[in-house]
């Protein structure tokens, strides 16, 4: 039998998936470690990580998978990999990471990438990068640019999280166009990574890492790493993309007007257009989408709400009523002894960085109306997962601005789409049916894999394992009492902002 193996390198974990070429379905899963990875946060508003600690957890997670299964790991054919957006890592001439990753939800770049807007001009940024350069990879360069010159000297190429954990496996060091889109790095006019941009900041185009096509053979693993994991030395990395675009892949969401969400430590809702599409305000992203073959465009606008499950997270771990953290399936049966609307009790879930959505303003997270006598843990509780969904309705309603209407979000059966109290808020606000599949980043990352390798002949082959678990849809009485509490959210949030 034959595995493809797919990693899913998150902000809180790094997950590992074997699965089974035959059947497309999954023989082993496994992540690391089985808490939340730390992030560093030196002054308000960054966030950091060790790149070294992700290959931990990334050697950690294969183990367990191989070890839990009994497979052996010179029968994985391939290797593919999802990873967070939008972070930086830097590296030397020896492959070794110069500094922390400077990752996706580090506000400190918001204000070279407001003056880069301003100097290249709105017109040029939205017609040639289709976004603010905002805070993204390329600020985030220019920054340690100005703020640490002795690093940037030493840096021989930059890369995005997953561009370095295939770094490690391969000593390639490849990245995608779908990835330097994400990085804010690509002139869509041009086709190719925007000298103007590169050139206001003054970064050499050749510090960018090699680009290869999405699907296909981006380097084979080193003979001392095949070792090190019990993997076969030249099997392929032939698949890599940021963990939203890989999302949809995993959905099977390719063709424009199909639209995936997720709602991890963040959350998305990711539309599919075959359009050079753009937010006036940029308060929504687009970069290119998996399977894009310009001419033929296929990009993937991008809805991001930073603070999500890490609100969820958050709450568990603080509003407690013994010296334990309550589990999530104990926080969604208290928060469901709340009415719709929370009896007035408000939550503004915006304390992870500052919000694309909110055009780069970082509010922070905010708690409205409590009442000492009418409010309990299971009134916050519910609050704070509506007010996700709030949030999430108000950058959906951007995204419709723009034309992109949809009746059906598909989305992982996992994180706060376990919560049968986030799905009814989450149908109910947002007006459309949800569908629920038996898939994941760390999946859909191996069937990737697959393709890349030619393993599988086509999209339609490699997920012929795909399977819907459940669907929901929208229920009018709950329908009007959602709608009545967002008019409430919204007042509120107008109102700091």
């Amino acid at each position: 039998m034959k595995y493809l193996l797919g990693y899913d390198l998150g902000s809180s974990s790094v997950k590992a998936s074997l699965i089974d070429v035959s059947t497309g379905q999954t023989a082993a899963s496994a992540q690391s470690p089985s808490e939340e990875m730390p992030m560093l946060a030196v002054q308000a508003g960054w966030a950091e990580q060790d790149p070294e600690m992700w290959w931990e957890h990334a050697v950690k997670a294969l183990q367990s998978c191989l070890k839990k299964s009994s497979i052996n790991g010179a029968d994985i054919a391939a290797i593919g990999i999802s990873y967070q957006m939008h972070g930086l890592v830097c590296v030397d001439k020896d492959q070794k990471a110069l500094r922390p990753s400077i990752i996706w939800c580090d506000s400190r770049a918001v204000e070279i990438g407001k003056q880069a807007f301003q100097q290249l001009g709105a017109d040029y940024s939205l017609r040639h990068l289709l976004n603010s350069p905002g805070n993204f990879t390329a600020s985030k360069l220019k920054w340690v640019k100005d703020n640490e010159p002795k690093v940037f000297e030493r840096i021989h190429k930059v890369m995005l999280p997953g561009d370095y954990l295939a770094m490690r496996l391969t000593g390639d060091i490849v990245t995608t166009a779908s990835g330097l889109s994400e990085g804010m790095f690509w002139d869509y006019e041009a086709e190719s990574p925007s000298k103007k941009l590169l050139e206001l900041y003054g970064i050499s185009p050749d510090l960018l890492a090699t680009q290869a096509p999405t699907f296909s053979v981006q380097g084979k693993v080193k003979k001392d790493i095949a070792s090190l994991l019990g993997l076969k030395e030249g099997t392929p990395v032939s698949y890599r993309a940021g963990d939203q675009p890989n999302n949809a892949f995993s959905l099977n969401v390719l063709n424009p007007g199909e639209t995936a969400a997720t709602a991890g430590t963040s959350g998305v809702i990711y539309s599919v257009t075959d359009k050079n599409a753009f937010d006036q305000k940029s308060r929504v992203n687009t970069f290119i989408h998996v399977n894009d073959k310009r001419p033929s465009k296929s990009n993937g606008v991008l809805l991001c709400i930073n603070g999500t499950g890490i609100l969820n997270s958050w709450l568990r771990k603080n509003l407690k009523s013994t010296g334990e953290p309550y589990g999530y399936d104990a926080i969604n049966t208290i928060a469901s002894e709340a009415p719709i609307g929370s009896e007035g009790l408000t939550v503004l879930p915006f304390g992870n960085g500052a919000e694309r959505v909110l055009e780069d303003k970082n509010i922070n997270s905010s708690v409205y109306g409590l009442n000492f006598n009418r409010h309990s843990q299971a009134h916050m509780f519910r609050a704070a997962q509506e007010g996700i969904v709030f949030a999430l309705k108000y950058g959906f309603d951007v995204l419709q601005g723009m034309g992109l209407k949809t009746n059906v979000i598909r989305a992982g059966n996992a994180n706060m789409f376990l919560s049968p109290l986030f799905r009814e808020a989450f149908v109910n606000t947002i007006g459309a049916r949800l569908e629920l599949y038996d898939t994941d980043g760390s999946k859909g990352a191996a069937l990737g894999a697959g393709v890349g390798a030619g393993i599988y002949g086509s999209f339609e082959e490699a997920f012929k394992g795909l399977k819907i678990i459940k669907s929901e849809e929208p229920d009018a009485a709950k329908s009007s009492a959602y709608k009545e509490a967002y008019s409430g959210w919204l007042k509120l949030l107008e109102g700091q902002l």
